[in-house]
């Protein structure tokens, strides 16, 4: 829900870093809220060794995380985690900013990798883990803000809608990016993509 929260190392900030209420969340959404970041860990290590860079896939990958990158960074300048409601920025948008634009990364890092198995293995973790948590991140919002159905009716969870729902809470803050360091998805993905052009030098030079 992205109102709520996620990682940033590729991982989301959110409107809240609490777990949802022992009454109205599920085992199942509280237990992948705790195992998605050593998944995360896990995943990376098997993304590098399936992964098959070449130039071209590693420049069309670019193109299309980047621009998750900046919905992330927008989003975390805007969220106000347990505060309030945020629909400003691209909340106004979609209520899940920080997880669309974590779609887009991972879509980037697929086309990226050119693996097939790192396509099945990215959808089978939205679906098994993320999935369950945005679900219990919105019965969590539900909880707290009145205001958060009226919301959900107008704005889309993932897709965005073209004109922006209400008034602009508030304007984006670089402190708030800071706080919830969403400079380290920046910092992961280059990291990632420094690796391919690692693992794509050494196949071209052996």
């Amino acid at each position: 829900m992205q109102n709520q929260s996620e990682e940033p190392k590729v991982s989301e900030v959110s409107q809240s870093e609490s777990q949802p209420s022992p009454t109205t969340g599920d085992t199942w959404s509280r237990v992948a809220r705790r195992i998605r970041v050593p998944l995360g860990f896990i995943f990376a290590l098997v993304y590098v060794w399936l992964a098959r860079p070449t130039r071209t896939s590693l420049i069309a990958g670019a193109l299309v995380l980047l621009p998750g990158l900046v919905m992330r960074g927008l989003a975390s300048g805007h969220v106000q985690k347990d505060k309030q409601l945020t629909t400003s920025g691209p909340y106004a948008y979609t209520r899940n900013p920080l997880y669309l634009g974590s779609l887009m990364l991972a879509a980037g890092f697929a086309i990226a990798a050119r693996s097939w198995w790192i396509v099945a293995v990215m959808i089978l973790m939205f679906a098994v883990i993320y999935v369950p948590v945005i679900a219990g991140e919105e019965r969590y919002l539900r909880q707290t803000f009145p205001e958060y159905d009226d919301y959900a009716r107008h704005v889309p969870r993932m897709l965005p809608r073209l004109t922006p729902y209400g008034s602009q809470q508030s304007a984006y803050s670089s402190a708030r990016y800071w706080k919830h360091r969403e400079y380290e998805a920046s910092i992961g993905c280059a990291v990632v993509l420094a690796v391919l052009i690692v693992k794509l030098i050494v196949k071209l030079v052996w």
